[in-house]
Parts: structure tokens; sequence; C-alpha cells
């Protein structure tokens, strides 16, 4: 019994060894892997001593000039960002960037963000800071129209915006202030994708179509429309476009939503103390197919109607307006929660500096 007890003792010895051995070598071999994601990590912020982060926006438009200041001004650079800036083509596409971390930050209309919450993902997109007040795009008649009333589209075509994105719900709202009904008093096509609408106006579709800058300016160029209404006028103050990131990103790299947000911030107040022309000037480059003297008139056509605002704090009265008006264009399955998809803090804060 002593012996059989005395083997036992022992083989449980040998056993606990072989395990503790083994629990070393595991804990090496993750210190070394710890190790060599740590040299990569501090590799691909080095060089400048920059952090990359990659923004997906949802179009390239002089709409969003503020965000063009910042970069060609070098604040991204100022506040240790490297960015790389891509273009989605559409909020959803953005989106889809945004949550396969394709991207670190998107920048689309915040009624994506809404959707998404609402579909039942645990890591959604929060806002984090508001660019737009105004919508950003215009009515586009095929003859001048002086006196331009919104009943004159009555029984006409127009080319909007795909079903439930900003463009085309914002129009409808338009509509509906007016006394029109978007389903049955005139025929709005929404087979177009995004950014095409110019080109099939050009090619003879449609009475009128709802068209972005620079395209509305060019159609008015080449003489085949005329700006007749601004959306961002009719429609009043809306939270037209924000900034965004997963929950876990935030939460996981808050300095760097910081310093993003202070870069976007210095571009804000740019916008607000130069001219059109220095704007204009500053944000050519990305731009170059433009000249810059359209780019000077829909730089003084933007800050005309006050598109951008002065810090880029998102506040609830517009995340309550913007539900509205998400629950008229029949979008809206339920209200969320402005606590969860709205964080104030960065953008508070790049406003007191």
């Amino acid at each position: 019994m002593n012996n059989l007890s005395y083997r036992c003792r022992r083989y449980m010895k040998k056993k606990i060894l072989s395990l503790f051995l083994a629990m070393l070598c595991i804990i090496s071999l993750l210190s070394g892997c710890g190790g060599k994601e740590t040299e990569n990590a501090k590799e691909n912020t080095s060089g400048k001593g920059k952090t990359p982060v990659t923004l997906n926006e949802v179009a390239h438009s002089i709409f969003y000039a503020p965000m063009y200041v910042a970069i060609e001004e070098g604040y991204f650079a100022e506040e240790g960002i490297e960015l790389t800036l891509v273009t989605g083509f559409g909020a959803d596409k953005t989106m889809t960037a945004l949550l396969t971390d394709e991207a670190d930050i998107g920048f689309m209309g915040s009624e994506s963000t809404i959707y998404t919450y609402i579909g039942g993902s645990s890591d959604y997109a929060v806002n984090f800071a508001q660019l737009t007040q105004r919508a950003g795009n215009f009515l586009v008649s095929r003859e001048p129209i002086e006196n331009f009333d919104w009943s004159m589209l009555i029984g006409k075509e127009v080319l909007g915006g795909r079903s439930g994105g900003m463009p085309e719900m914002v129009f409808e709202y338009i509509l509906k202030k007016n006394g029109i009904n978007p389903a049955s008093d005139l025929s709005i096509d929404q087979s177009i994708d995004f950014g095409s609408t110019a080109a099939a106006f050009s090619g003879g579709q449609g009475e009128f179509t709802v068209e972005f800058e620079p395209h509305a300016t060019s159609l008015e160029a080449k003489g085949d429309g005329y700006v007749v209404a601004s959306l961002g006028e009719d429609s009043g103050y809306v939270p037209y476009t924000a900034f965004s990131a997963k929950k876990s990103y935030i939460e996981e790299n808050p300095e760097v939503i910081q310093s993003f947000t202070n870069a976007l911030q210095k571009g804000m107040n740019y916008v607000q103390t130069h001219s059109a022309e220095e704007i204009a000037k500053v944000i050519q480059p990305q731009f170059a197919e433009t000249d810059l003297e359209t780019i000077t008139t829909i730089v003084e056509r933007y800050a005309a109607q006050e598109t951008w605002k002065s810090d880029l704090i998102f506040e609830e009265d517009s995340f309550t307006l913007l539900q509205n008006i998400l629950e008229e264009a029949g979008e809206l399955e339920k209200r969320v929660p402005y606590e969860d998809l709205v964080n104030t803090d960065f953008a508070s804060k790049a406003a007191e500096k």
C-alpha cells in the first residue's frame, strides 16, 4: 500500500511538473507573439511617429470642406494622425467598411448608425462628431425658374436618392412640409446609382434632379440644368452627416478619437474665419478636376446657408429631429436612445481648445 501510495505521489509530481513546463512554454510563446505584435504596432506608428487611421467617407464633395481643410492644412498630422481617406460611394458601403474593420472611422449620414443599432449589432457605430447641419443638395431644373415653388413638382418626374438615405428622406420631408405627397403627387426615380443622377439628367432622364455639389454647379455650367432650390435652406437645420466609429474602437482608442476630433475642430475654425476664396484655395488639391472659380462658387453657396457648425457637438435636439424624419419616411421601427448612439465628450473637449 505504501509502495503504491509512493508511486502515485511520484506520478502526480511528474504530471504537475510536466503541466508546469508546458504552461511555461505556452507563456513564452505568447510573450514572444505579444512582443512581435507590439513591435509591429510600433513599426506601424513609427516612421513619423503617427498613428494610422483609415477614414471612409460616404462621398467626396465640397460639402465636407472643413474636413478637407483639416487634411490639407496638416491638422491631422499635427495631432499625430497619419490619415488614409477612402471614398465609400454610399452610406451602406461606408457602414459595411466600418463594421468589417476596413475602416477605423466612418463619415456618413447618422441614420446608418440607427439602422445598425436597431439591427441588433452588439458592437454598433457611435457618432462622436457632427460636421454638417444642413442638407447639402440642390434641386436642379431643366429650365430656369425665377420664383420656384415646391408645388411645381406635382405631376413631374424627379431623379431622387436611394430609399432610406438622408438625401431622399430630406427631400420627402420638404415635400410633406409643403403639402405634397411623395408617393402619389409626383414620380421619384430612385433606381439610379449614387453619383450617377447628374449624368442621367444630362442624358435626358427626368424633369428635375436632386444633386450634390459639384454636380449641381457643373450642370449649370454645361447649360444642362439650373439650380432652383436649396434643400438645406428649405429643410432647416438637420444633422446631415457625422463621424462615427465602432463602440469597441472608441473604448480602446479614446486618445485617437480625441486627436481626430481636435483636427476636425481646427478645420471647422478655419472655415468660420476665412473667406470662400481662401477655403477654395486650400481644398483645391482634393478636387483637381474642378477649377478654382467653381470651387469658390460652391463654397460661397454652402457658407451662405450656414452648412457647417461652429463646433462638432451632436446635440440631442438634432438627434430627435433626425428620428422624426426617419419616422415620417417610414424607415424607423422604434426610437433609439441618444445616449447609446451619440458621444459628445470628444467634441466638447475639442471645442474648448
